[in-house]
C-alpha cells in the first residue's frame, strides 16, 4: 500500500519538479551557508583561469617566434661576400665611396651642355654596377675566387677611370667659348 501512495504522489507532482542543473557555484554557496550557520570561517574561492589567458599567452610565444624567424633572414650579398674574402668588403668601401664623390661632381657639374653626356655616364656606371653585382653573386656561388676578386677590383677601377674622364671632358666643354663672328674681319 505504501508503494501506491509513494506513486500516486509522484504523479500529482509530474511536472512540477525542478529538473534544471544549479547554478555555476552553486556547491560553494551552499557550503558557505552551512558553515555561516555552523559559525565557521568562510571556505576561501579559488578563481579557475581557463583557457584564454593559456591562449593569448600561446598567440604571443607564436608571434615572437615568427617575428624572430623573419629576422634571423639569410644573410645578404654582401655579408656573404664580406665573408668569404673581408678584403673586398674594405676595398669595396673605398672604391664606393671615391665613385659617390665623382657621381656627385658629376652632378653638380649639369648644365644644357652636358646633360647629354652625364645621362649617358649614368647609364653606364648602372650597367657596370651590375656587372659588379653578378661578379659578386658568381663569387657567393663558389666560382674562382682569384679570378673573380681580380674582375671586381678592375670594374671599380673602371669605374673611377671612366668618371675621372667624362669629368675631363666636361671641363673642357665647359672652357670653349662660343665662337663670335662679329668682331672676325675678313
Amino acid at each position: 500500500m505504501e508503494k501506491e501512495n509513494i506513486e500516486k504522489l509522484f504523479d500529482s507532482l509530474r511536472g512540477s519538479f525542478d529538473t534544471r542543473a544549479p547554478k555555476a557555484g552553486h556547491e560553494l554557496r551552499f557550503l558557505e551557508k552551512l558553515n555561516a550557520s555552523k559559525g565557521i570561517a568562510p571556505v576561501k574561492k579559488r578563481k579557475k583561469l581557463g583557457w584564454k589567458p593559456f591562449a593569448i599567452a600561446a598567440s604571443i610565444a607564436l608571434l615572437c617566434t615568427l617575428a624572430f624567424g623573419l629576422y634571423q633572414s639569410e644573410p645578404t650579398l654582401e655579408e656573404q661576400v664580406a665573408h668569404i674574402s673581408p678584403e673586398v668588403s674594405r676595398t669595396s668601401f673605398y672604391f664606393s665611396g671615391l665613385i659617390e664623390e665623382q657621381v656627385k661632381a658629376l652632378e653638380n657639374e649639369g648644365t644644357p651642355q652636358t646633360r647629354q653626356i652625364i645621362d649617358d655616364t649614368l647609364l653606364q656606371l648602372g650597367k657596370l654596377e651590375s656587372d659588379y653585382a653578378q661578379l659578386e653573386q658568381d663569387l657567393v656561388n663558389g666560382g674562382n675566387s682569384k679570378l673573380l676578386l681580380s674582375a671586381m677590383i678592375t670594374n671599380f677601377r673602371t669605374r673611377i677611370d671612366f668618371l675621372q674622364e667624362v669629368l675631363d671632358t666636361i671641363e673642357s666643354i665647359k672652357n670653349l667659348k662660343p665662337y663670335d663672328d662679329t668682331e672676325t674681319t675678313i
